[in-house]
Parts: structure tokens; C-alpha cells; sequence
């Protein structure tokens, strides 16, 4: 299924439920069959239906809908500096990245999905010292630009305004009273829509995400440029 997707299986939200009291190998190795019917198989599905949308948006964007090494995230997490040893994650997610981008912290946008928390959105999340810097003078130098985005009425109603973890006090360089020096303080640049477990068990999840994704454009093409990205 491509341009049919008829939304994610009940039986996903399920499933992450019950890896949640059991979040052990013993018990996702009997249950693999399960996690690949029920979570790989309908992301791959989806991850599909979303690429000629995505395609429309901007050809920059990758939709990968293979389970491994494609737009998907892996299910284990990286315990290796960890205190929480348990090897799953208790979601599903996938992310459709700039093609020039080598991992998770490329301008991008988002899918995330897991019992009681749907959501989807696009940005940067904690990009590296060097990306950071060109996205803070970028907002700083075209401050006009950043306001035309944030100050829009369909990105202000959509989203409320731009998330992501701040510094404490303005980094070096940067003027304290710049209008926009909360958004030059922050640490990542996101925004996001939530949505339902109904809303994903249905195909109108596919409009939903193509809407929000849309919606958050003016910000994910500033990112891009600001690193010298095409869009």
C-alpha cells in the first residue's frame, strides 16, 4: 500500500504497551513476528505513502521505507552511556531528512508514534557546534526573515511557536537584547502537531502529517539555507 494507506494498526499501540512491561530481549525475541507485522511492516506503508507528498514539498527530502537503513529508526536504543539499560525503545518513529544530511541532527521532519503520544513535526534537534553557530547568525543577521516565519498566522496556529532546549544565557557574541535572542539561545529549532491514536489508526493520518509538514516549510527552508542547503 502507497497512496492507500489506511492508517497504523490498533494492535502497534498494543503492542508498545505491552513492550513497556516487558522491555527485556526474552520477550521481544518471542515477539519479533509481532513487532514486524505490527509496527515495521505499517511504518514502511506509511513511509511510502508519504513520499510523492513529500516530493511536492521539496525533492531535497528523503523517504526511505526500507526497515533498515531508510527513514525508519531502529526499535533498539543506544544504552552504551546510559544509565536506563532497557534495550527498546517504547516507540515507533521515522524521519525524513535532507539528502546531504549524515545522521538524526540534519534539518528534517518527523513522525513519531507510541501509546498516548502522536506526533509529528520538522527542524533541527541538536545540531552540531559548527551548524548551530550559521543557524544563530542566520536568525541574528535576518532577524526581518525569522519574524516573517514565527510571526505568520498559519505557522503561529499551527504550531504556537518554535521548541527546543535553551542556554541559560545568551551565547557569546550575541546581543542580550536582540529581539530574538530567546530563539538564538536555544539548543535545537522545532515545531510540531499532536495528534490521536484514532487520528493514526485512520488514513487521514497521511493528511494530517502532509498538512503539518506544509506548515512548517518557511522554517525548514531558513534552516537549510542557513546551513547552505538547497530546498
Amino acid at each position: 500500500m502507497t497512496e492507500g494507506f489506511s492508517g497504523f494498526p490498533k494492535d502497534l499501540f498494543a503492542f508498545f504497551r505491552d513492550l513497556k512491561a516487558h522491555n527485556d530481549r526474552a520477550w521481544f525475541e518471542t515477539n519479533k513476528d509481532r513487532f514486524r507485522a505490527s509496527v515495521q511492516s505499517p511504518m514502511s506503508d506509511f513511509i511510502s505513502a508519504m513520499a510523492p507528498r513529500l516530493a511536492k514539498i521539496s525533492r531535497e527530502f528523503v523517504a526511505d521505507p526500507r526497515p533498515h537503513g531508510g527513514s525508519m529508526f531502529r526499535i533498539h536504543r543506544d544504552v552504551r552511556f546510559s544509565k536506563d539499560k532497557r534495550p527498546y525503545k517504547e516507540h515507533a518513529a521515522c524521519q525524513f531528512r535532507h539528502r546531504l544530511g549524515r545522521d538524526v541532527h540534519a534539518p528534517g521532519f518527523y513522525m513519531h508514534l507510541g501509546p498516548g503520544e502522536i506526533f509529528f513535526g520538522a527542524g533541527m534537534w541538536m545540531p552540531d557546534g559548527e551548524a548551530l553557530a550559521k543557524i544563530r547568525i542566520a536568525i541574528a543577521t535576518k532577524s526581518g526573515d525569522w519574524k516573517k516565519i514565527v510571526g505568520a498566522k498559519n505557522f503561529a496556529a499551527t504550531f504556537g511557536g518554535i521548541e527546543g532546549e535553551q542556554l541559560t544565557r545568551p551565547p557569546r557574541g550575541f546581543a542580550p537584547d536582540h529581539p530574538f535572542i530567546a530563539d538564538i539561545r536555544r539548543k535545537s529549532f522545532v515545531v510540531g502537531c499532536d495528534s490521536t491514536e484514532r487520528a493514526a489508526r485512520s488514513g487521514r493520518i497521511v493528511d494530517d502529517v502532509e498538512t503539518c509538514f506544509k506548515a512548517a516549510v518557511p522554517l525548514v527552508r531558513f534552516l537549510c539555507a542557513a546551513l547552505s542547503l538547497s530546498f
